[in-house]
């Protein structure tokens, strides 16, 4: 639709971070990406960094580089994601593992941290991963697993939180932004729903970091992890970080005792001492390559301030609605998120059921979609990769593979 077309363009016109869309590496052969939800398009710059990285860094300063940047490097990276990211002040965020394994610490130990609490609360429909290390740490532990099971367009809310904490839950661990339909829950308040109850409260950031402005210390929040290939374009495997408010330092125990959160790292001592900082939540030896990659994406959130990454991503989103509405729903595509971008992530997700063959079709023609069971296609909008005419290139190619 010319119309359509029309508008995009002078949306971009208008972007005040268009300049940054230079600053992707080109995909040949690719006219749309629509999944930077899923895995961000590397940086222009990255092939350089490696290479240096591995001439300068690796190559000639050799084991020296561990004391001269890489034993600070998960910390100081840590605090640099919490400052441009998270509203968390320094010495609360460290990276790390994977995404499953910092859940797994962080849930663990909030599981043993009051044995008189034996319920933990977790969403059904969350993300695989945070459902099923829940029910890992109940079967270890004992514990008592409640699900909520919230509207699925608009997610969990306050009240669905409400009415399922107790003085027996440990821990409620919801997701910040659906994976499914992009709802973004109401973090402060249904933080101080769990807090009313005595509980603690864990969110996975992995489908809001780096899009939607926080204040996980204002806000009160306990504990969180995200991963870092989403909207900080770590790469495909890089690190995710954990955030682990002041106060529960040196508190919670975290299971996995490696040598990296002992007190003194080269002590070698027969036994383990934890250390009561941020770094006790460490393990082994930290992923120094893969670090590398995101901190060119922080360095571009830094510039362009989390407030107009987001306006940009309300106004991707809202594009993304209104072309489904003219061109889509009249082929019986139904809108799968919320209309109200205040209550949306960056990722708008529709349904037919004939999506998944349509995927494979726009994969083919270099329209890339994310195809998500069992009939949803997510259109993940990366405010700083994506224009609003390629939002809405992607969006007619949907319609017209529909009509094919």
């Amino acid at each position: 639709m010319t119309d359509l077309l029309d508008t995009a363009r002078a949306l971009d016109d208008a972007d005040p971070l268009a300049a940054h869309l230079d600053a992707f590496a080109e995909a040949p052969g690719v006219s749309a990406y629509l999944d930077g939800n899923s895995l961000g398009r590397p940086l222009k710059v990255i092939p350089e960094k490696l290479a240096a990285f591995v001439r300068d860094d690796w190559g000639t300063r050799l084991i020296r580089s561990w004391d001269e940047q890489w034993m600070a490097l998960p910390l100081e990276l840590g605090d640099r994601i919490g400052r441009i990211a998270l509203g968390a002040a320094p010495g609360q965020t460290v990276v790390a593992d994977s995404t499953s394994v910092l859940i797994y610490k962080l849930m663990r130990a909030a599981a043993a941290a009051d044995a008189a609490r034996t319920e933990l609360v977790i969403e059904a429909g969350n993300f695989p991963t945070d459902r099923f290390l829940a029910e890992g740490v109940a079967a270890e532990t004992g514990m008592t697993l409640r699900w909520l099971e919230p509207d699925p367009v608009h997610g969990v809310r306050p009240a669905d939180v409400a009415a399922v904490v107790s003085e027996r839950t440990a821990l409620v661990s919801l997701s910040h932004v659906d994976y499914r339909s992009g709802a973004l829950a109401d973090m402060p308040a249904i933080t101080a729903v769990a807090h009313q109850a005595g509980a603690l409260m864990m969110w996975d950031l992995c489908h809001s970091v780096g899009v939607i402005p926080m204040q996980l210390d204002a806000w009160g929040v306990d504990m969180a992890v995200g991963c870092t290939y989403k909207y900080l374009n770590g790469g495909p495997g890089s690190p995710a970080f954990a955030y682990l408010r002041r106060e529960h330092q040196g508190v919670l125990q975290q299971p996995i005792q490696g040598w990296w959160s002992a007190a003194d790292i080269f002590a070698m001592g027969p036994e383990y001492v934890p250390v009561g900082d941020i770094r006790q939540l460490l393990s082994g030896t930290p992923p120094v390559t893969s670090m590398l990659a995101m901190q060119g994406m922080l360095d571009l959130i830094e510039e362009s301030t989390i407030e107009l990454v987001r306006a940009k991503s309300r106004s991707l989103t809202d594009l993304a609605v209104r072309a489904h509405d003219e061109t889509l729903a009249p082929l019986g595509v139904r809108l799968l998120s919320p209309r109200d971008a205040e209550s949306r992530g960056g990722h708008v997700t529709i349904g037919h059921p004939d999506f998944r063959a349509v995927t494979q079709r726009l994969w083919a023609d270099g329209i890339i979609p994310d195809f998500r069971f069992p009939d949803g296609i997510r259109l993940g909008l990366s405010p700083l990769s994506t224009s609003h005419v390629e939002t809405v290139t992607g969006v007619l190619a949907v319609r017209d593979a529909l009509r094919g």
